[in-house]
């Protein structure tokens, strides 16, 4: 009866040992990128919207002119397009890239060697034919391959954040979309030429210079195409 208390104390302490040490692994810091806080996509301020400054009313000027710069105006070969910090333009996203690599090689080596034995004498008695024959050969074969391709298409709207001294527009936006399983991101920012700009207030994302293009999810879909947090952390800890 002592022994059997003993060998169930003993099984209680090494199952409580087990799970204070997964909890001790789950509490360390190879373990901290498992569970991640929360963070809204649409907080970053890299993409947040840029508002057009008030304009407060140009004093009148006694200086005999009809046309006041200082109320605003467009020039007439830009037209409607963007132009100012707050305007706004509509970027085609028309994303798409392709790569692949392939490489094989093969080398092959053979040789052989004999020397005939003496048939006479006392060394005739100590060899044989095959003692004095000898061959080696050595082979080797590689090949690998990698592909990727990667495609975004779609439309959306950005401000104008910054309009640097050559003219060209620092843009900036992003778009959400609850649908029906999760939530949809899409968020974009560049550099972009006016002289890109369409009459429509249209440029491709491929016309934009130092993009920083980001599409994510969250919801059901992308839960469940994510790894457990369990399978994750065994990933992060074992060594093969």
């Amino acid at each position: 009866m002592g022994m059997m208390m003993t060998m169930t104390g003993t099984m209680t302490g090494t199952r409580f040992a087990a799970a204070c040490a997964l909890a001790a692994l789950l509490a360390a810091p190879a373990s901290a990128g498992l569970f991640g806080k929360k963070v809204e996509p649409l907080a970053d301020p890299a993409y947040q919207v840029t508002y057009a400054e008030d304009r407060e009313p140009a004093m009148p000027r006694s200086n005999g002119a009809i046309f006041q710069s200082a109320t605003g105006y467009a020039p007439l070969v830009s037209g409607g397009r963007a132009a100012s910090v707050g305007d706004v333009i509509t970027i085609l996203l028309v994303e798409r890239t392709d790569a692949s690599k392939s490489s094989s090689s093969a080398t092959n080596r053979s040789g052989s060697a004999g020397i005939a034995p003496p048939t006479t004498g006392l060394f005739s008695k100590l060899f044989s034919a095959s003692d004095a024959a000898t061959s080696g050969s050595q082979s080797f074969t590689g090949k690998g391959n990698a592909a990727q391709s990667n495609a975004l298409s779609g439309e959306i709207t950005v401000t104008v954040a910054k309009v640097l001294a050559n003219g060209t527009l620092l843009v900036r936006g992003q778009k959400g979309l609850t649908l029906n399983r999760g939530d949809e991101f899409v968020q974009i920012s560049g550099l972009v030429r006016p002289g890109d700009i369409s009459p429509d207030n249209r440029v491709l994302s491929t016309r934009v210079a130092d993009a920083r293009i980001t599409y994510t999810g969250r919801g059901d879909v992308q839960r469940a195409s994510r790894a457990g947090w369990l399978s994750r952390f065994f990933s992060v800890i074992s060594p093969f």
